[in-house]
């Protein structure tokens, strides 16, 4: 459990009380397996409520995979997974049917993928894809359905003069913050990003970490970060863990992994991107 300070409310009492937090996410074995491959091997990933977490390493790491499981968009071969958020407490999402996990997806987890193609339909207008998220609570009314995309595009920073173009004609950036709108269009507790920067112009991606960082600290939400970009590790993490062949190799605080490595792989993994 990750440990906080507070103070209690005796203005007489200096000492720090100590108290615990639970991980809002916690994913423990995960275990995946394509034939003979082994995409992942005995992972457990446990983020806290209003933490990033980043997930590194090379391509065929392993890192992606593990995100699609969290995202229940796969079944692993082996290990449990809960979200400590109500009604699901204690609850092993692994257990659930396709039907109830499939809810769970919906209403609990956001996703943004690399590929925009992915997660848009090219050809709706931008505020059409982020009022179908909406449609998954029932609600059939134009205007509200309007509005409630307009509320979420304008925290994803979007310009709102472009909400009824389709991102087949927006760029890549602003492809992303159509993702997120979508993503975060029912309040998700938990957001998870694969690559959400890459293939973007620097200029552009400053941008786009800007509003993840605004949305982090304006609304403390809990993110799980995928990228092989350590500069949007280092800007974006607290925490990271680092992945090698399906498996974990070294994990701890941002600062601490990229300015001290201890594992070889990470030390070549880090001076690689110097």
């Amino acid at each position: 459990m990750m440990a906080t300070l507070n103070r209690p409310s005796n203005p007489n009492f200096d000492a720090p009380l100590l108290v615990t937090t639970p991980p809002l996410v916690r994913a423990v074995g995960l275990t995946k397996r394509y034939g003979r491959i082994e995409a992942v091997v005995d992972v457990t990933v446990e983020a806290y409520p209003g933490e990033v977490l980043g997930i590194v390493g090379e391509s065929g790491s392993g890192k992606s995979t593990v995100l699609r499981l969290l995202n229940l968009e796969e079944m692993p071969d082996s290990g449990d997974y809960h979200l400590n958020i109500p009604g699901l407490e204690g609850q092993n999402l692994l257990e659930l049917d396709r039907f109830a996990r499939r809810e769970v997806q919906i209403f609990n987890i956001g996703v943004v993928y690399q590929n925009p193609h992915l997660g848009l339909r090219m050809r709706f207008t931008s505020s059409g894809n982020v009022a179908e998220r909406l449609l998954l609570t029932g609600e059939r009314t134009f205007a509200t359905l309007r509005q409630a995309a307009r509320d979420s595009l304008a925290i994803s920073e979007f310009p709102l003069n472009r909400m009824d173009d389709p991102p087949r004609v927006l760029s890549g950036g602003m492809q992303q913050r159509v993702q997120l709108a979508k993503a975060l269009a029912l309040k998700p507790a938990l957001l998870l990003l694969d690559e959400p920067t890459t293939g973007l112009d620097v200029s552009v991606q400053a941008l786009v970490l800007d509003t993840l960082k605004h949305l982090q600290r304006e609304r403390r939400m809990t993110m799980i970060l995928v990228s092989h970009d350590l500069g949007v590790i280092r800007t974006l993490a607290d925490r990271v863990m680092v992945m090698r062949h399906g498996r974990v190799v070294e994990q701890g605080l941002t600062d601490q992994i990229l300015e001290d490595p201890q594992d070889a792989y990470t030390q070549q993994l880090v001076h690689a991107k110097l």
